[in-house]
């Protein structure tokens, strides 16, 4: 019997299986990834909240530009005086005044100015805002990755090994689920504030105690699924080590609903900060903080007809961060898990 080689293009299952063309982007990405950032690209609530986040991501990075920082930390808002009335905006500075930043000129003005005015104290609004876009950040993504790490650590075990490990580490969970986070994360900061001094770490350490709840639950629920199936038992019956399937095989494969949770959870952490740095917990009085801006405004709240700014322009700033990380997380989950597309 002769074998002979086929000659000539075979189209019959080109025609059949239309073939797609595989970019240099698909290939270096792989095709997961590319078909995550696909979707990201094509959602336009995703679009605008990658330009916000991109544009809070510029004010941060290129803070010293737009407004060139005073003393040795930069992150203290300089007062031109002690008055108790605020000044309204475009007032010229009269000390301390920041160097004129090369921008400044575009403007035609020839005298350095707030630009959003002062608050109670004469702090200037403007550089409150620009330097607090690092302090957002800063506190945002330090308490987001420390809690996120905790919980899919403390949800893993509990999940893993089950029976009385995994009650007694959920009933430690549902105690201090009771509590309601921010009024407990108060508690602690003020407590932890005299021990460390006035700065952001008390209200973040106490942000990270009381926040990592959430993420244990989900991922606990993600691996009770994943734990059962063939691929898991298969790598326990040939002796593979827990540490290595907890970490290598099981992780990997539960643990993206969580990650949606947490880049939906960057902006509600800034808020919670601002709320605590609001209520004069944790740093210092003149911090570069937007809730520190807004606590300067209490005492004009009968008068905002007037003293608009003071609240306005860091509340507005602090509405579209939060707003932006909220917007890619929620266009994150609708592709990574098109069963919650839709449901917020």
């Amino acid at each position: 019997m002769t074998q002979t080689t086929p000659s000539g293009d075979n189209t019959l299952l080109q025609d059949t299986i239309p073939m797609r063309k595989i970019g240099r982007v698909e290939r270096f990405l792989g095709p997961e990834n590319y078909r995550v950032l696909q979707g990201m690209l094509k959602t336009p609530a995703s679009i605008v909240g990658f330009i916000l986040v991109l544009a809070f991501i510029l004010i941060a990075v290129f803070a010293p530009l737009i407004v060139p920082p005073v003393g040795k930390n930069p992150y203290v808002i300089p007062r031109d005086g002690f008055k108790s009335d605020p000044q309204p905006m475009g007032t010229a500075w009269k000390r301390n005044a920041p160097e004129k930043p090369f921008w400044f000129a575009l403007t035609g003005q020839e005298k350095w100015t707030h630009i959003f005015g002062t608050s109670e104290g004469q702090y200037d609004i403007f550089y409150g805002i620009i330097w607090g876009t690092r302090t957002a950040f800063y506190a945002g993504i330090i308490v987001t990755v420390s809690t996120l790490l905790i919980g899919i650590l403390y949800g893993a075990i509990a999940a893993y090994y089950g029976g009385w490990v995994d009650m007694l580490l959920m009933r430690i969970v549902d105690v201090l689920s009771i509590l309601p986070s921010v009024l407990a994360a108060l508690i602690l900061a003020a407590i932890l504030t005299p021990l460390i001094g006035k700065s952001t770490l008390p209200v973040m350490l106490a942000l990270i105690a009381f926040g990592w709840m959430g993420y244990s639950r989900f991922i606990r629920a993600d691996i009770l699924s994943v734990r059962e199936r063939d691929y898991i038992l298969a790598a326990r019956v040939i002796g593979v080590k827990d540490s290595r399937i907890l970490f290598h095989h099981i992780l990997p494969n539960a643990i993206f609903p969580t990650l949606i949770l947490a880049s939906m959870a960057i902006g509600e952490v800034v808020l919670s900060f601002a709320g605590l740095s609001f209520l004069g917990v944790g740093v210092e009085a003149g911090y570069a903080d937007w809730g520190q801006l807004l606590s300067f405004a209490r005492n004009w709240i009968t008068s905002l007809n007037t003293y608009w700014y003071i609240i306005t322009w860091p509340g507005i700033f602090l509405v579209l961060f939060v707003m932006g990380w909220n917007l890619i997380g929620d266009a994150l989950r609708d592709v990574l898990d098109p069963r919650m597309r839709g449901k917020s």
